[in-house]
């Protein structure tokens, strides 16, 4: 028996003001419909998921590749008419299928896991996923009978005075057996007032038809909310923030104020880190145990080895190493790999440059496109020249080098163990060995210059 889930992602989501289909909409630097993929995976409950993609299906395909399988819907006819669009990827009559909106980020592997374990114990039909919310306009409601069985379920435009002040509301979650799902779903018309088909119809169709409907009643009624426009992105974002904040911090995770910090739903952060204000961590990121971060520090995919100190910086797609001090206003980028035991200081840049062992660049430098060993020294001012307008080249430099300041280093070149190079050298041939290298004009003073000039001007 095979289980699958249908991810409804072709709208246009015009109220969210973007070029984006609405279910791209990054939160917290990350797609709403990757939440919703990534969550049904991690049930283990589901066998395949087919995502149903219309406009501009080729930004949903970009995010999720080959991940899932999609359908695709060309024109807006509702739900119930989306959903018909993955029947010929529907191929075990045996098994049941999930449906849900691609723009509830909030739903969670455990809500997802609950319903379908309620589902398949009671033998449902169909079970819906109900929430109660104190306002819930805009919701289809649920109507039960007097014996508290669901009877249909009434969209908003169509719901009678009494039937508006129902707070049951459908979340547009749905788990249905495979063999009565597009049997039903053709019975379904368009007689609304959008003109559409409405999936919500099946319910009084499955009914008049005496099949066995339930419902999964889910108590933490925001994980339901849809994200419609970028101020319910904003509440999303709040809720997640704090479910994110709250279960680090109980497993080990201070946190300086942690309304002000924000952490990204794939980022793992061992015991014993330090977190201080206005610090945002996103994406694959790896904290190790030990580690303090910010204030005011931005990392994105990156990993941070144990008791790493980084401050007042940016750290992207990078790899800071164990004991290293980064910051304040460093910004490591495009694969820069630092080191154990280094320090890199306030506005030094590195890019796609890898550090060895007690490596040192305290302030204002740029290292890119480079191979560096161990006990380098950088001087302010250091410059790793890797581009000539038209190509990236490559600098590469041994162990116990002391680059002076304002020194210039041409790329491709190579600087070998034990050397020197002077202050304000601009060097552009390799350096051997245990070598003092000096490239700079020599100076000159010219004597009583001042006073002569000043006498013409007179």
């Amino acid at each position: 028996m095979k289980s699958y889930a249908i991810v409804l992602a072709a709208g246009k989501g015009t109220r969210m003001k973007t070029d984006l289909p609405k279910c791209a909409y990054p939160l917290l630097k990350k797609p709403m419909i990757a939440y919703i993929v990534e969550n049904l995976k991690n049930t283990e409950l589901i066998d395949e998921t087919i995502v149903v993609v219309g406009h501009k299906k080729e930004v949903i395909h970009n995010i999720l590749n080959n991940s899932v399988s999609y359908a695709i819907q060309e024109e807006q006819l509702g739900t119930g008419h989306a959903v018909k669009m993955a029947k010929e990827l529907i191929v075990d009559q045996d098994g049941l299928t999930a449906i849900l909106p691609g723009d509830m980020p909030l739903i969670d592997e455990f809500v997802l896991k609950a319903a379908l374990d309620k589902h398949q114990k009671a033998n449902h039909d169909l079970t819906i996923v109900t929430t109660v919310v104190e306002d819930p306009f805009g919701y289809g409601r649920i109507i039960r009978n007097g014996d508290n069985v669901i009877d249909k379920i009434v969209e908003e435009n169509e719901a009678s005075p009494l039937e508006k002040e129902i707070k049951e509301i459908n979340t547009g979650i749905y788990i249905i057996k495979n063999n009565i799902l597009f049997e039903t779903l053709d019975k379904v018309n368009k007689d609304n007032s959008k003109g559409e088909y409405y999936l919500t119809d099946i319910v009084g169709i499955l009914k008049s038809e005496n099949a066995l409907i339930g419902t999964y009643i889910l108590k933490t009624s925001y994980k339901a909310m849809g994200v419609n426009d970028l101020y319910a992105l904003s509440i999303a974002e709040s809720k997640l923030r704090h479910d994110i904040n709250m279960r680090l911090m109980k497993s080990g995770v201070a946190m300086i104020n942690p309304d002000t910090i924000t952490i990204g739903h794939n980022v793992v952060i061992e015991e014993n880190v330090t977190i201080y204000p206005n610090t945002y961590i996103t994406g694959n990121s790896l904290i190790k145990k030990g580690a303090a971060i910010g204030p005011n520090t931005e990392i994105h995919h990156s990993y941070i080895g144990e008791n790493v100190s980084c401050k007042h910086s940016l750290i992207f797609n990078s790899t800071i190493q164990e004991e290293s001090k980064v910051g304040p206003f460093a910004h490591l980028r495009d694969g820069a790999n630092v080191g154990p035991r280094n320090r890199i200081g306030n506005f030094v840049e590195i890019k796609k440059t890898s550090t060895g062992y007690n490596t040192k660049a305290s302030h204002l430098a740029y290292l890119g496109d480079a191979e560096i060993g161990d006990n380098v020294n950088f001087g302010c001012g250091a410059i790793t020249v890797n581009y000539d307008g038209t190509n990236k080249y490559k600098t590469i430099i041994g162990d116990n080098v002391f680059v002076g300041c304002n020194a210039n280093l041409i790329a491709p070149i190579e600087i070998h163990d034990d050397s020197f190079i002077a202050a304000g050298s601009t060097v552009n041939k390799n350096v051997p060995k245990g070598t003092l290298a000096i490239a700079r004009a020599y100076q000159v003073n010219k004597e009583n210059y001042m006073n002569l000039k000043d006498k013409k001007k007179k």
